[in-house]
């Protein structure tokens, strides 16, 4: 398909949701380079090889897995004109996610209490790149906490319907990404020691 074809709602719909893709795809980079950085590092003398991820992170990962289940189902009833079910689970979205960070926040909490430190000369490479990658991707989760309240009040606004579902669909995949991309971090932090 041509992409100056079309009309200029068209053109402009095909333009916005190409630059969400070039900045997922951005984002992914960067990650990728910090994935690899940690993947060079293990061979350092001084990486830790018992350290476990606390359990914080594993129920985090659970809960921002249902929110992406959560957000596609609210996306397709507010799609079949259903805003308050679409409402509903918007809401519950945006708990799940806001329990998603506060889940991270414990994860860094039970590290600490296990005697390790991010900096400071009692820190270790590992838990600094730990710190990293999660602090990098919680920035992440509060643009998509952004994100979701101007979904949510765009819907309150019901300003989406058929044919005019762009900033739902723009919302909803950013969503998917940064879940999918914890997923990602989470199994490669957990099983790559």
């Amino acid at each position: 398909m041509d992409l100056t074809q079309g009309t200029e709602k068209e053109k402009i719909e095909r333009s916005k949701k190409m630059m969400l893709w070039f900045g997922i795809i951005s984002m992914g980079m960067m990650f990728a380079g910090l994935t690899s950085a940690y993947v060079v590092s293990k061979n350092r003398p001084d990486w830790l090889k018992d350290f476990q991820l606390p359990n914080a992170f594993i129920y985090s990962t659970i809960i921002v897995l249902v929110s992406s289940f959560t957000f596609h189902f609210a996306k397709k009833a507010i799609k079949s004109g259903s805003y308050k079910r679409g409402t509903t689970l918007l809401g519950i979205t945006l708990v799940l996610g806001l329990a998603f960070i506060y889940l991270q926040f414990e994860g860094f909490s039970q590290i600490l209490e296990n005697g390790y430190y991010f900096t400071g000369s009692a820190s270790t490479i590992t838990t600094s790149f730990i710190y990293l990658v999660v602090m990098a991707h919680l920035a992440h989760i509060f643009a998509g906490i952004i994100v979701l309240f101007v979904v949510i009040y765009n819907n309150s606004k019901q300003r989406y319907k058929v044919g005019q579902m762009l900033g739902i669909e723009l919302g909803a995949t950013f969503w998917h990404f940064i879940d999918a991309l914890w997923l990602y971090l989470f199994l490669f932090l957990y099983f790559f020691r």
